[in-house]
């Protein structure tokens, strides 16, 4: 990387809006892609609390993000939210029915469709509400008769916290080397392992590998079967663990030393 790019990253990394007329706000994990590793600030006794985010599985490939503002976020919202109130943003992908709604909850105020309605190239978000930016990287899906739908899928990320997390969606191709860029850092990934209808599980395996990241969720499975394939498949290098609930609370400093997949019980 050259000088001038670094400069760039930095002054990226720094800038702070000055109001409606200023620049988008920069997404901090693609500032931490180019500015190296990271320092994890230890926890202190005495010092104010680490921001942590609650995560529950919903359902499918749902889940609820509860942020430390108290937003709610619900990915691949398809109309069921496991009751309460509504979430504040709702992010879709359009593969499958059971990954979106024409009708969602008037009440939610951003529904974010991860492909554009319009037909002409890809959806695209960046969105702050309160603390949190939710930003998509859009991704070509199959469609019938062995077609090719560009832009079809959207690889949300949330950053609040001072953590990165990605939804895969509904993932049908390995990511580029400019989608893996414009992800940029993830520190917890949702990802759909059925092995079939999304990527199959050693092409997914290798996808999470050259994401990094310290947190695997899993989702979209049906039965034990798929989801012990891949367990199996990812525990020479990651540390396995299965939560007591579909809840969990992350912070920064709290993420796991070796990379780990959780599995929260769900559907």
């Amino acid at each position: 990387m050259t000088v001038r790019l670094v400069l760039l990253a930095v002054m990226a990394w720094w800038a702070i809006p000055a109001g409606p007329a200023a620049a988008e706000t920069p997404s901090r994990c693609i500032a931490f892609v180019e500015n190296g590793p990271r320092i994890v600030p230890a926890a202190l006794p005495g010092t104010v609390s680490v921001p942590e985010v609650e995560i529950t599985y919903v359902t499918h490939s749902t889940f609820s993000l509860r942020t430390p503002a108290g937003i709610v976020i619900a990915t691949d919202y398809a109309g069921y939210f496991g009751g309460g109130p509504a979430p504040h943003i709702a992010t879709m992908n359009h593969a499958h029915e059971t990954h979106y709604t024409d009708y969602p909850d008037p009440a939610i105020k951003h529904v974010l469709r991860g492909w554009n309605p319009l037909g002409s190239g890809p959806a695209e978000h960046h969105l702050v509400v309160e603390d949190v930016l939710v930003r998509n990287v859009a991704t070509d899906i199959r469609s019938w008769g062995g077609l090719v739908e560009s832009d079809g899928n959207s690889i949300f990320i949330f950053e609040t916290a001072d953590l990165c997390i990605g939804h895969l969606g509904h993932l049908h191709h390995k990511p580029t080397r400019d989608q893996f860029a414009r992800i940029g850092r993830l520190d917890i990934v949702f990802a759909a392992v059925d092995g079939g209808l999304t990527l199959d599980h050693p092409t997914l395996i290798e996808t999470l590998n050259e994401l990094q990241a310290s947190l695997v969720i899993p989702m979209h499975y049906f039965g034990r079967g798929s989801l012990e394939a891949f367990l199996i498949g990812m525990s020479s290098d990651f540390e396995i663990k299965v939560n007591d609930s579909a809840t969990t609370r992350v912070s920064l400093p709290a993420l796991p030393r070796r990379p780990t997949v959780l599995v929260l019980p769900g559907y």
